[in-house]
């Protein structure tokens, strides 16, 4: 597999020209004009970085890389405000270089040298930020790729845990765990382009949209590397003994210290499985519904409502429509299936697909309209890029509110971002889907389109994303659901969280990272 350059994923999955063309097509439907000619994107023979600034001792010289291609894809992540320079051969900091360590002690080398030479140090698992979590500073950097430490160091079948490398990717991990009958199940949009110690690092969400969906959730102990020393985990299956060491790593985004490899929750494949496809006249009424599910005690594997612009977005019809579904390794879920239809039947729904009810199968395929939303929901990076292509501005925002402010919230976001930028001559599109949903609240995300005008595409994503954020924080919603905070987030999150904790949470990067090289900048933390 051959990755891209500039954008997501596979270069063999990326939308060919016969694709970008039918876009463009759209697009003119849509807006009423002709979208820009799709750039080329680069090749590794258009790609040219400044020298590199540093010089590594002869003990870690093979670690160390300074191929320009290597460099270019480690010089920014995927966030929109970080593919377009990447586009457009625009980008303005690289890493010096690209530095794989081939286990926890070779980080530990690594990061005594940086910090006595004062070069900053990006940790880098698959680079699919989508926050600028990985964008370089404009000094002498290092990107620490991760992906050599995939091991697989035990699992052990009687408690249920792996322990495992921090730079297994999605793929790799399952497969590996699949060869003992298991599984983490926890499949985030980027699942084949990120890691394990991504997830951990940025609090990833997963696939489930009720009970165990966070990375958080699946953690039971974790290793890192810090400048000032080794940190040790302890796998437990709860614990009161004040405050967690694991809590302060998850989310902690390669600024505080760098994972290398933890202990993880897993269960048996799922082969039960059961799942049907529910209509509603308007979105809030979808709400109301999937609230009843969740609020009964029902935990569906799968509960993502799609309001009207996002189910035709995705080839899912032209009303809101629920997508869900159950599943287990144990038990027939057609009963609790049944039961989470006769509540949203209840609600105002109608069932247009299904129930589906299947045993035997570990595949985690899907069939029907359900189907036809997962396959539209893996490509749709490959889609962004693509209409990136052709000068749009495409991008999101995700969220999470309890339940009594989500119908609000949506309005008032849809019309902030329906406003923002009135002097650009279109009404963008602004879908929204429900994704996650919990007893006390649920988590919104917004997709954003709109015909962009060459060399100010970012500007005016900035604008539309200021406007959103601002909304969210007044509304006492947070910044971010699970595509973590990054640079790009940093300034809600100083509103968003206490003083006293900012002040407590600098204390724990200068303690930990005295020389302040570990990824500056991200979650607000000694900015460059």
């Amino acid at each position: 597999m051959t990755r891209s350059l500039w954008g997501w994923g596979n270069v063999k999955a990326a939308l060919d020209d016969a694709a970008i063309a039918g876009l463009g097509d759209l697009v003119t439907e849509r807006f009423g004009a002709a979208p820009n000619a799709p750039t080329v994107p680069p090749t590794p023979d258009d790609v040219t970085v400044p020298a590199s600034r540093i010089a590594p001792p002869p003990a870690l010289a093979e670690l160390f890389t300074n191929e320009p291609a290597d460099r270019y894809r480690h010089g920014h992540g995927q966030a929109f405000r970080d593919v377009v320079p990447a586009l457009h051969g625009e980008l303005t900091s690289f890493p010096d270089a690209v530095v794989r360590p081939r286990d926890a002690a070779d980080v530990g080398r690594v990061l005594d040298w940086c910090s006595v030479n004062d070069v900053v140090c990006t940790p880098f698992g698959g680079g699919s930020s989508v926050v600028g979590g990985v964008r370089p500073p404009d000094r002498p950097n290092v990107s620490l790729e991760l992906e050599l430490l995939d091991d697989v160091h035990d699992i052990d079948q009687t408690s249920r845990l792996a322990h495992l490398g921090a730079g297994l990717y999605g793929p790799a991990l399952e497969h590996r765990l699949g060869e003992h009958g298991l599984t983490l199940r926890h499949y985030p949009q980027s699942f084949e382009f990120s890691t394990l110690g991504g997830w951990i690092a940025t609090r990833a969400g997963g696939h489930f949209a009720t009970g165990p969906t966070h990375i958080d959730d699946l953690v039971a102990g974790i290793n890192a590397v810090t400048p000032t020393g080794t940190w040790e985990g302890r796998p437990l299956p709860g614990s009161g003994a004040g405050p967690s060491p694991d809590r302060l790593l998850l989310g902690s985004e390669g600024t505080l210290a760098v994972i290398t490899d933890a202990w993880v929750r897993v269960r048996r494949r799922p082969v039960h499985r059961s799942q049907a496809t529910v209509t509603f006249g308007s979105f809030e009424t979808g709400l109301g519904a999937v609230r009843r599910v969740v609020q009964a005690g029902l935990e569906p594997a799968n509960c993502r409502l799609l309001d009207p612009v996002e189910a035709a977005l995705n080839g899912a019809g032209d009303q809101a429509t629920l997508v869900l579904g159950f599943e287990s390794a144990d038990l027939p879920q057609a009963g609790l299936l049944d039961a989470a239809l006769d509540l949203v039947r209840d609600a105002g729904g109608i069932v247009t697909d299904g129930p589906h009810h299947r045993a035997g199968d570990q595949s985690g395929a899907s069939s029907g309209g359900g189907g036809d939303w997962r396959a539209s929901f893996l490509a749709g990076p490959y889609l962004r890029d693509g209409l990136i292509r052709l000068g749009m501005v495409v991008e999101t925002v995700e969220t999470a509110i309890t339940w009594d402010r989500v119908d609000d919230l949506v309005t008032d976001v849809r019309d902030a971002l329906r406003t923002a930028r009135s002097d650009l001559g279109h009404e963008p599109i602004v879908s929204v889907r429900a994704t996650h949903a919990y007893r006390d609240g649920v988590a919104p995300y917004f997709t954003i389109i709109v015909p962009g005008t060459r060399g100010s595409e970012v500007a005016t994503w900035d604008d539309l994303k200021s406007a959103a954020g601002d909304v969210l924080v007044a509304s006492g919603a947070t910044i971010t659901h699970h595509h973590a905070v990054g640079r790009d987030h940093a300034p809600w999150l100083d509103r968003q969280h206490p003083e006293p904790f900012r002040r407590a949470l600098a204390a724990a990067k200068a303690e930990l990272d005295p020389a302040g090289i570990l990824n500056p900048g991200v979650l607000g933390l000694a900015s460059t």
